[in-house]
């Protein structure tokens, strides 16, 4: 018989410090922001991200050089998110299914849960790193706008602090409402394609039906549900919680119901959105 033989493949026990869920979801959390933007990702990834980002841009660039050439604002800032609201959904539809489809589709959500990373720790990751995504994206050309009107300094116009605060406001609960119902559906789907569809689907039918709707009550004269029927759309839906808030114009050019209706519709939307996304996550990982 030939003599056996050991190989030395390297193994070494690990000896250094164990960071925990914390470090790891952290990691997550960065991985995917920086996914979402597709750095770290092939130059096609890049594309769709940063030129919705820039198409973002463009209004803020328009609305400071109106106010260094005429001295007048163009723009309201409680107004643009609701006003560009078809980049945000274009942008949620094309980077949702980035951020949880692949986990999904190459079967490697075990490897994450096996680790001190919980069921718990991976959603709030992918869901943070999302509502951050979305919030930049909208709060940036608000701040570009705020800077360029401190540096224009226009006599005839007060500064609009509280303007600038609540659209703030607005983007920030934005970002928190569309990143739940974003991740949700692009989960319900291994393939990124189906995901991309079921968002922009879900946000037209959003659009499609209230529109329908606030002609259809107009014309009979239904004011209550005229009001109700702009809600349908989420981003009247957060315009209408800034309104009741802040006060201010309102974006959709209509009016609201009245008190903290449109809040508490929010509230249980993000509720809602959170705890399917749990579930949906805990079935997937007994799997």
């Amino acid at each position: 018989m030939s003599e056996g033989v050991i190989h030395d493949i390297g193994y070494r026990h690990y000896d250094g410090a164990r960071l925990g869920s914390a470090y790891g979801t952290r990691a997550l959390f960065v991985f995917t922001l920086r996914g979402i933007f597709g750095l770290g990702r092939p130059a096609r990834s890049k594309v769709m991200p940063f030129f919705l980002v820039t198409v973002m841009l463009l209004p803020a660039v328009v609305s400071i050089v109106v106010m260094t050439l005429m001295n007048e604002t163009a723009m309201t800032y409680t107004s643009m998110p609701t006003i560009m609201q078809a980049v945000p959904a274009i942008f949620l539809a094309s980077q949702a299914p980035t951020a949880v489809a692949p986990d999904l589709r190459y079967k490697v959500l075990p490897l994450y849960l096996s680790r001190p990373v919980g069921v718990t720790q991976y959603v709030l990751a992918k869901y943070a790193a999302m509502v951050l995504a979305l919030f930049l994206l909208m709060a940036v050309p608000l701040v570009l706008m705020f800077v360029g009107e401190l540096l224009v300094d226009m006599p005839d116009e007060p500064l609009r602090t509280q303007q600038f605060a609540a659209g703030l406001f607005t983007s920030l609960v934005l970002a928190v409402l569309l990143a739940g119902v974003g991740l949700l559906l692009a989960s319900l789907t291994p393939r990124r394609g189906l995901g991309v569809a079921s968002v922009i689907a879900v946000y037209m039918l959003c659009l499609a039906i209230s529109g329908a709707l606030v002609g259809t009550f107009e014309s009979v004269g239904r004011t209550t549900a005229t009001e109700w029927a702009w809600l349908i759309n989420p981003f009247f839906l957060v315009d209408a919680v800034r309104v009741w808030l802040f006060g201010g114009e309102v974006a959709s050019g209509g009016t609201y119901p009245p008190g903290p209706g449109p809040a508490l519709i929010v509230i249980a939307l993000i509720a809602f959105t959170l705890g399917a996304l749990f579930l949906r996550y805990r079935k997937a990982a007994a799997r």
